[in-house]
């Protein structure tokens, strides 16, 4: 007969559990950390169920490969793709756009969002003016920016400039309202001037804010990249896309929207890892 564990050993067993079945509750609670690996881990899942299913709808054959290729299928056309340097060739091409109409669009965006959101007069002035433009739809703009920039990547980074300079504008005018009063009025009582509490009270503790509307923003000009390539471009992204659709190839359709994301997830992670590196200091981060 086994012996049978001794009182001690009931407890220990009996607080493991206990531990072991709060850990797992902490998974589904309100604003609770979990640990790093599950938290990675859970990230790779999603995809991986919806990538098995993918392969199951068209390994079945309930959809036409016209309409949903296989992932095989679109890894090949990704493999080929790379092999004959067509997609580093419209991905440097791409990103070259991306990048130049983003940071002209910061370049703007920023001092106009401070001033905004220091200042009550120019937040009346703009702030109405902003509000509106941002809601038109970038496509309509398509036929102005012709006209004015013609037909060659001055065009293409205009559209990525019109479709985030008004949305960063106001979120950097948020950030820097959303500042604690309380730390205006320390600098205030110990004798700084305006210009010294913006440049050594506002802006520190508002660039958290603004690094994470810079990372967000950049997303949103990915996102814009098919509109900005729609006319008279010879290569990219979004250009590849386009042509695809008229010969209903949609194996480079899909691979070619995956490979936007992807690259929008790298841009993403790099303004996450930079940002944790530059505010240690700030909460959550």
């Amino acid at each position: 007969m086994p012996n049978s564990p001794t009182v001690a050993e009931a407890a220990a067993q009996g607080r493991a559990d206990r531990r072991k079945a709060e850990k797992q509750a902490s998974l589904f609670r309100l604003r609770q950390p979990i640990p790093q690996n599950i938290f990675t881990s859970v990230g790779f899942v999603v995809p991986a169920l919806l990538v098995l299913v993918w392969m199951a709808v068209s390994g079945l054959g309930l959809v036409k490969p016209l309409f949903l290729p296989s992932p095989f299928a679109v890894l090949d056309e990704a493999w080929r793709q790379l092999s004959t340097g067509i997609l580093l060739q419209d991905a440097a091409v791409s990103t070259y756009r991306i990048v130049v109409g983003w940071l002209s669009a910061m370049v703007l965006a920023v001092p106009i969002g401070i001033l905004m959101g220091n200042f009550r007069i120019f937040e009346g002035a703009l702030e109405p003016l902003i509000s509106t433009v941002r809601y038109m739809p970038v496509v309509a703009l398509i036929p102005l920016s012709i006209l004015w920039a013609g037909i060659g990547d001055e065009q293409k980074i205009l559209i990525l400039f019109l479709g985030t300079f008004f949305q960063m504008a106001l979120m950097v005018m948020d950030n820097v309202k959303n500042i604690d009063i309380n730390l205006i009025r320390a600098g205030q009582t110990l004798g700084f001037s305006d210009t010294e509490i913006l440049w050594r009270i506002i802006l520190p503790a508002a660039m958290p804010g603004i690094w994470d509307t810079f990372r967000i923003t950049i997303g949103w000009t990915w996102t814009y990249l098919v509109v900005a390539e729609l006319v008279a471009a010879q290569t990219g992204l979004g250009r590849r896309i386009m042509d695809a659709q008229r010969y209903l190839a949609t194996d480079t359709i899909i691979f070619g929207t995956l490979f936007i994301g992807l690259l929008g997830l790298v841009t993403d992670l790099l303004f996450k890892r930079v940002g944790r590196s530059m505010f240690r200091w700030a909460a959550d981060r």
